[in-house]
Order: structure tokens, then sequence, then C-alpha cells
């Protein structure tokens, strides 16, 4: 299989393998608390992507700069603890991998299935109870479900990551 990666195939791989920040997710407990920790940023920088967007507030774009870094940073840490499970190409996985890619993107999709369909519920009830929703409103709630849909599968990579095993 190795001979038909490529050189970004390779230098991906070496890439997600990387130990330095093994220390940030080398338990479960830790993982867990850095898939939460990212989804209070991501929660954090959507908020304030609207309010650059439809308040032009400054002070948001502001905070858009400073949530970005460590964005980036708990994103690559949790990329790293799966491995690069869901970066790397599919040519560059192993069938074990290839298999636990398939069971983590259908669990992901069932779980942003059953969000999509709580807020369909949420803004349908709204709405037919005689609430009227702005066009503002809608971009909010379509924006957060699309968020949630684009990374609910690193988050249950994240969460499903298995520890090393101890060295010998």
């Amino acid at each position: 299989m190795n001979a038909q990666l490529t050189r970004y195939d390779r230098w991906m791989q070496q890439t997600m393998n990387r130990r330095e920040a093994a220390p940030l997710y080398a338990t479960a407990g830790r993982r867990r608390v850095l898939v939460a920790v990212h989804i209070a940023l991501t929660a954090a920088f959507v908020v304030a992507f609207l309010a650059s967007v439809l308040d032009d507030s400054v002070v948001a774009v502001c905070l858009l700069l400073a949530l970005l870094l460590p964005w980036c940073v708990a994103t690559g840490a949790i990329n790293a603890s799966t491995r690069g499970l869901l970066e790397l190409r599919r040519r560059a996985l192993d069938e074990r991998q290839r298999a636990e890619r398939s069971e983590v993107l259908a669990r992901a999709h069932r779980i942003t299935t059953a969000l999509l369909f709580l807020a369909a519920v949420a803004v349908g009830g709204y709405g037919m109870a005689g609430g009227a929703l702005g066009g503002t409103t809608v971009f909010r709630v379509l924006l957060g479900v699309l968020v949630v849909h684009w990374l609910m599968p690193m988050w249950v990579a994240g969460l499903r990551a298995q520890d090393e095993p101890d060295d010998e």
C-alpha cells in the first residue's frame, strides 16, 4: 500500500504522527476536556463571527482574531490524537483505520441528523405557535447547524480515540 502513497501522503502521515502535543491528549479524560474546550472555542468563534457580520462589531473582530490560535491548536491536537483519521486520504489508511473512519462518520451523521431534526422542530414549532422568525435568526440557526455538521466527525473521532499502549 505504501508504494501508492504520494509525497504529500507521506508528509501528512509524518505530521499526524508527531508526538509533541501528546500530553494534551494522552488519556481519555484529557481528550474529553480537549473536545469540550474545542466545542466552547467553536461556539465563541461562531458568536463572535455573527456579531462581526450582523452587528459590525469591532470588538467581535478582535475576539475572532484572539480565538483563532487557540482554536487551531485544539483542532490540531484533536487531529493528532486520532493520528489523522479524518485528515489523511483513504489510500493512506489501513483497513482498521478505514473501518474506524466509517464508524466515526456514521455516528457523527446520526448525531447531526438528530440535531438538525431538533432545530427544525424548534423553528417549525415556534413558527406554528405564531412567532415570526426574522432572516437573521434563521441565518444564525443555519450557521450553527452547519458548523456542528462540519466539526462533529472530528469531535466524535477525538472522543473515540484509544489510549496509546504503554511502553514496556
